[in-house]
């Protein structure tokens, strides 16, 4: 059987600190499938077409790895793709409390997924996407906190 996991988010902007979880991750899974979460009710920064376009330039070395926009659970989305795993990058104690519950609720709405969860680097461990977006705001220079291949007009 196939190991097919899907890294979920709405990467609003792509940070390193993705980058580093999806490198990673690439090498324990047969297939990785970035998967961004379309959500008609949240307010994104970036347009879907930008977000799917960086993950996609960036990912582009990474054969096993490919991009794809879900709306609904990720446990439908999963069952879709026939992925057992649902990946997700860990920073600190307050993420690990988050992940924990939803890793819970995913197995109780299927029992056949598992949730693996990797520590990021600690030298991305600061790294949000929601203070990125509010530096963006302010007009400052995010280039140390996002990949090159994410090109950000401020």
């Amino acid at each position: 059987m196939k190991r097919i996991a899907v890294f979920p988010g709405s990467f609003d902007p792509v940070t390193r600190g993705h980058e580093d979880i999806v490198i990673r991750g690439a090498q324990l899974f047969d297939t990785l499938v970035v998967a961004i979460g379309h959500n008609t009710t949240k307010q994104t920064m970036f347009t879907l077409e930008q977000r799917k376009g960086w993950l996609e330039k960036l990912f582009a070395g990474l054969p096993n790895v490919r991009v794809e926009v879900y709306e609904g659970l990720t446990v439908d989305f999963c069952r879709r793709l026939d992925a057992h795993y649902v990946l997700r990058g860990l920073r600190n104690g307050v993420d690990f409390d988050y992940e924990a519950a939803i890793a819970a609720m995913n197995k109780g709405l299927d029992g056949n997924i598992e949730t693996v969860t990797l520590f990021t680097r600690p030298e991305l461990a600061c790294i949000h996407s929601s203070i990125v977006r509010e530096i963006i705001k302010s007009h400052g220079n995010v280039s140390a906190f996002v990949p090159p291949a994410v090109e950000i007009n401020p």
